[in-house]
């Protein structure tokens, strides 16, 4: 019996089995309409457990920053060591929670809200690991102290703030999406029932006319969404054998087009995103800098060298001028020398007795562009990764060429230099864009920052040999700078 009808399956044509199972919806279709209705107020039970689900999570903010901060304290202060610390857990939790809010929320806001905590759990794991190290090590509180002050506390403070910010706007979509829920779930009670009587006196004649009318463009549209499924997004769709197969065709190809607007869409967002995170980055000014400057001019004071108060108290304005500047990304190759100057003179007064310092940058490249604060961050590292772990005085040089029609700028320093292993674990972490240190992550800062300006073909190059120094390559296109804030006469 089963074998007959096997073959009679299969030997009945397209038509025909459309026709043999219009003639047997009726069951099917009641089937569906309970199914429809029962999924519909399961549903809408579900969106109340959602919101309920949402409101507990939001305990998660709150309790996590003052928790963790308090546990991290306790860890720094060796009052409960590494072994006893509780950190590891509370972390696999917040992630846990971050993995079950994924499953709950439905917009791409809330989602990347959550990519965020993520990115923000990552880092406080980060920040951990480098206070166990500390630990370790031994009588490294102060640098821990630092840890839990200046990155712990403002990155818990960040997901405090991310987690309300998606418990707000999961709570007012999801009560949002019930309300139309709920109206859409009375009009379809109403209107199911006139449409099943509809569906009955129409299904005869379909059975009979439809299936021969649809099949072939049908089939056509399928080979079409076929090869969309495959990536090929240049195939277009040209059906004219009715007014809903036309319809269809129309729509399948607006949804290809819309397809590669949004790809296009989501490359530039992606590209503006890393700009916008970059730029914050740049702004970032070290605070201890700062600190560390107003002390020496404050003892500079104290010793009555009213020259050099007035002279550190003039580059420190020029310092934070350029830092500033009206909101420029971009700036003339002669404002960053000049921000390095005005940087370079007020470490020269703190490190008078081991930094000596040179800048040779002929007038010709003055002129090009250069991303703001690019210079600085090499020079900075220099300074602290190189000079003062060095014995005794250091030289730091910064020189410019022109090499190949594109700008050179070096940052050249004899200190301590990089062992051969050092240098290629730097160069890797620049270039497959995984830094692991501040140090190598202020110069993939900077390459960064450089590629998305002008290309994937500029950025940084880095050389170095052990107790002999380390030479910092800045390579830029010769585009002259034109100030926005200038109108052209």
């Amino acid at each position: 019996m089963r074998e007959s009808i096997r073959k009679y399956w299969e030997s009945t044509t397209l038509a025909a089995k459309i026709q043999i199972t219009y003639m047997l919806i009726l069951v099917p279709l009641v089937s569906l309409l309970v199914f429809a209705f029962y999924s519909m107020f399961l549903s809408s039970l579900q969106y109340e457990g959602m919101i309920n689900s949402v409101v507990e999570a939001s305990e998660f903010s709150q309790d996590f920053k003052t928790d963790y901060d308090y546990e991290t304290y306790l860890l720094i202060v060796e009052n409960k060591t590494i072994q006893e610390s509780d950190l590891d857990n509370m972390l696999a939790n917040a992630k846990k929670i971050v993995g079950q809010l994924r499953g709950l929320t439905d917009s791409m806001d809330n989602m990347e809200r959550l990519n965020h905590i993520q990115k923000y759990l990552d880092n406080l794991d980060t920040y951990k690991n480098r206070i166990e190290e500390n630990l370790e090590e031994g009588d490294r509180y102060d640098d821990n102290m630092e840890i839990w002050e200046n990155d712990v506390q403002i990155v818990t403070s960040l997901i405090q703030d991310t987690v309300a910010e998606y418990m707000y706007y999961e709570i007012r979509e999801l009560q949002t999406s019930r309300n139309e829920y709920q109206r859409v779930f009375s009009d379809m009670f109403r209107s199911s029932l006139y449409v099943f009587g509809i569906i009955i006196i129409l299904m005869l004649f379909l059975s009979w006319y439809l299936p021969r009318h649809l099949t072939r463009p049908i089939t056509e549209l399928s080979k079409i969404t076929d090869r969309v499924a495959k990536g090929d997004l240049s195939v277009r769709a040209d059906m004219h054998t009715g007014v809903e197969v036309t319809a269809l065709s129309d729509s399948l190809n607006a949804l290809i087009d819309k397809m590669n607007e949004l790809i296009e869409q989501v490359k530039n967002e992606q590209i503006n995103m890393r700009k916008a995170e970059f730029e914050v980055l740049q702004a970032q000014i070290n605070p201890h800098f700062l600190y560390n400057t107003l002390d020496a001019i404050v003892w500079l004071a104290e010793a009555g060298d009213r020259g050099q108060v007035i002279n550190m108290v003039g580059n420190l304005s020029d310092f934070f001028r350029t830092s500033l500047n009206d909101g420029k990304t971009v700036i003339s190759i002669r404002e960053e020398i000049q921000h390095v100057n005005s940087y370079l003179n007020i470490q020269g007064v703190r490190y008078q007795d081991i930094l000596t310092f040179e800048i040779d940058v002929p007038e010709e490249i003055m002129k090009y562009r250069i991303p703001k604060i690019t210079i600085q961050p090499l020079v900075e590292n220099a300074l602290y990764h190189g000079i003062k772990n060095t014995r005794g005085g250091g030289v730091i040089r910064v020189e410019g060429t022109l090499k190949d029609s594109k700008v050179v700028i070096s940052v050249i320093d004899n200190g301590c230099g990089m062992e051969p292993e050092r240098l290629l674990k730097v160069r890797r972490g620049i270039k497959f864009k995984k830094p692991a240190a501040s140090e190598i992550f202020g110069l993939y800062n900077v390459n960064e920052r450089i590629s998305l300006n002008f290309g994937p073909e500029y950025g940084i190059e880095i050389d170095s040999e052990y107790m002999k120094g380390t030479i910092v390559k800045i390579i830029l296109p010769m585009q002259e700078y034109t100030d926005p804030q200038i109108s052209p006469v």
